[in-house]
């Protein structure tokens, strides 16, 4: 059995079997491009499976080194990769991306995503030597993020054909001269390896002679420009001073070239991942250094408390009760990662969780208060009686006690509501049961939400608190 039979084999005994199938055979049967960058959410649909047990499956490949992870900073406009670090610790907090001339901060919630890529030890793809790969093939596997969707082949060709005025490989030293005749349209010269970008705008009358212009690419991050030529004959001289190799590409701007890379589809978003609980679990402590602070725009908490935890203890022993809260906490656990969220911590009794959205918080919910009614109906009991609080909002992931964690005051008034609950009662706020397919879940679960102001301790005004019974 040689090493990828053996990773394979491993990795078949952690995640779940018709996802690790389908990953098997991307990994045996899949393209070089393929394998470039994977795109879970891409990959689930395409074998007909859930988003979660493929993310799962892919994370645990990662960990085995089946995969590499990466997650890419990607320019808001364009979703061009403005980096590619190993982990969340090599994001940075502004980014420039020359191609659209924009200035960004990095937001967890869409422009940085997570794609997996197959690793040498198991398959050697043509993206390992990047340095290798022709134009279109470096454009679509490392220049643009797997949430491009670009066109099929046949309309791909024909639009890069249209779009494409010149394209030149220049080696670290190199440098080449183009002669090209300039219509009225605006072109833009642009290097995907150097991230440089130079536009032109053609404007006034025809050039009586012809027009020079030199174009230096260096080693400086995303270098941009921009110069205006009127039409006619332009000597474009082109220089590479950088120490890799640079693929200088002059494109028409307009709407064949939108339509070439203007399409999108979804992908696996940090913000996701990091509400996932296999990524909670197997990357504990592999997600942000102590001083950062990631922006996230929206994401749904979730807090519980057991009610009564300490009369329990007190009136079935120490032993009992103990194996009593345990229940409740695997109970929690297996709930919250079916809904695609993660539990962030437990504090005494209590659970701190998140979700990508706040109808998955809310089905979370509802499935916990069942289960716990169901949990104590064995036990002929009724004593087992949780609390449970939902809010939504922006919020900072952080990390903190050497663990990936969140602040801001939407993580403020999510333990607030909580603490709201009479026995066994789910509060949301507004911003929760406002959002559509929270409201369709609890019209379909046949629940009704009963609005009332509410004081919250630590916020000035009194806020519309929804009780779901």
């Amino acid at each position: 059995m040689d090493e990828s039979d053996a990773l394979l084999a491993a990795f078949h005994r952690t995640a779940e079997p018709a996802a690790a199938r389908a990953v098997e055979r991307l990994l045996r049967d899949g393209s070089d491009a393929d394998l470039a960058r994977i795109n879970a959410v891409r990959l689930a649909a395409q074998a007909g499976l859930d988003d979660e047990p493929v993310i799962a499956a892919l994370l645990h490949g990662a960990r085995l080194g089946l995969l590499e992870m990466a997650w890419n900073v990607l320019c808001p406009s364009c979703s061009g990769v403005l980096e590619a670090p190993a982990s969340l610790r090599g994001v940075r907090q502004e980014y420039h991306c020359a191609f659209c001339a924009l200035d960004s901060q990095p937001v967890l919630d869409d422009t940085i995503e997570v794609t997996f890529t197959v690793s040498p030890r198991v398959r050697r793809i043509a993206a390992h030597d990047p340095d290798g790969l022709g134009l279109w093939d470096y454009q679509r596997q490392v220049f643009f993020g797997s949430g491009v969707a670009f066109p099929e082949p046949a309309a791909f060709d024909a639009l890069a054909q249209r779009v494409l005025v010149e394209a030149a490989e220049l080696k670290p030293g190199e440098r080449i001269i183009l002669a090209l005749p300039l219509g009225t349209e605006p072109l833009i010269v642009v290097d995907p390896v150097t991230h440089a970008a130079h536009t032109l705008t053609v404007e006034g009358e025809p050039a009586p002679e012809r027009q020079d212009l030199a174009l230096v690419f260096d080693d400086a991050p995303t270098s941009a420009g921009s110069h205006a030529v009127r039409p006619g004959p332009l000597r474009l001289s082109l220089d590479n001073r950088s120490s890799r190799r640079v693929l200088a590409t002059v494109f028409r701007l307009g709407p064949d070239l939108e339509a070439l890379i203007g399409g999108r589809q979804p992908f696996l978003t940090a913000k996701r991942l990091l509400s996932n609980q296999t990524f909670r679990d197997l990357y504990r402590t592999d997600t942000l250094d102590i001083d950062q602070r990631l922006k996230i725009l929206s994401l749904t908490f979730l807090f519980t408390d057991l009610k009564g935890s300490t009369e329990l203890y007190a009136r079935v022993g120490n032993l009992v009760a103990y194996d009593l809260v345990r229940a409740h906490f695997r109970l929690l656990h297996e709930i919250v990662a079916a809904e695609g969220g993660a539990v962030v911590k437990t504090i005494g009794d209590a659970v701190m969780a998140t979700f990508p959205a706040p109808h998955r918080a809310v089905a979370a919910a509802l499935r916990m208060r069942a289960a716990m009614q169901d949990l104590n109906r064995e036990r002929g009991a009724d004593d087992l009686v949780l609390k449970i609080g939902l809010h939504e909002g922006p919020c900072l992931a952080v990390s903190l006690n050497d663990r990936q964690d969140y602040f801001g005051q939407t993580v403020n008034v999510a333990a607030r509501v909580q603490q709201l609950a009479a026995s066994g009662g789910i509060f949301a706020t507004e911003a929760v049961l406002h959002h559509a397919q929270a409201a369709r879940h609890l019209a379909e679960a046949g629940a009704a939400a009963r609005a009332e102001l509410r004081s919250l301790r630590g916020i000035a005004e009194p806020v519309p608190v929804y009780e779901i019974t």
